[in-house]
């Protein structure tokens, strides 16, 4: 009876090894990838600004040239050479107090943790087939900062880096 079930047992492992093993033949990885294999190049146009922060188009701008190459598989060209163009609109900057503590006696709140929300539309468009790739609409992320121990540059830092996280997911999300 045990060596009826050890070479049934052996027979279902191989059959499984042989499925495994056949179907593995047709799968294969993309280092590295989020676009379509026809694009290699992309220009990243700084970002319009209509906000008060004239220095966030530089700060995004910087951000996205460092980690966007890397993270898509791809390389940075200028926009009349590039297979893809990134633009897009920095709409919103908030400087906001999500969480404080109301003082009844002395007629005042202590704030005790500051929020940096910013907010973009961004575009990925495909230069040779004139398509959008990947197209965001508000897209939203927040960044948070101690009042008593943090400045304000510790919250937008985060909300930038949540910021291009996004746009690289986004991007991925299509291939």
């Amino acid at each position: 009876m045990w060596t009826r079930i050890r070479r049934t047992s052996g027979i279902w492992v191989a059959s499984v090894s042989v499925a495994v093993t056949a179907t593995g033949c047709n799968y294969s990885l993309r280092a590295a990838g989020g676009f379509p294999s026809h694009i290699r190049t992309v220009a990243i146009i700084p970002f319009e600004n209509r906000t008060t922060r004239l220095d966030l188009t530089q700060q995004l701008y910087d951000q996205l040239l460092r980690e966007v190459p890397r993270s898509l598989g791809v390389r940075t060209a200028a926009e009349d050479v590039a297979d893809a163009v990134m633009r897009g609109t920095i709409t919103r900057y908030a400087l906001e107090a999500p969480l404080y503590r109301g003082d009844a006696a002395a007629g005042r709140a202590e704030v005790l943790q500051r929020q940096v929300t910013i907010t973009i539309d961004v575009q990925i468009i495909d230069l040779s087939q004139n398509v959008i790739l990947w197209e965001g609409s508000n897209v939203t992320t927040q960044g948070q900062f101690s009042e008593a121990s943090e400045s304000e540059d510790r919250g937008r830092d985060e909300a930038l880096r949540l910021l291009i996280q996004k746009i690289i997911d986004g991007a991925q999300s299509n291939w």
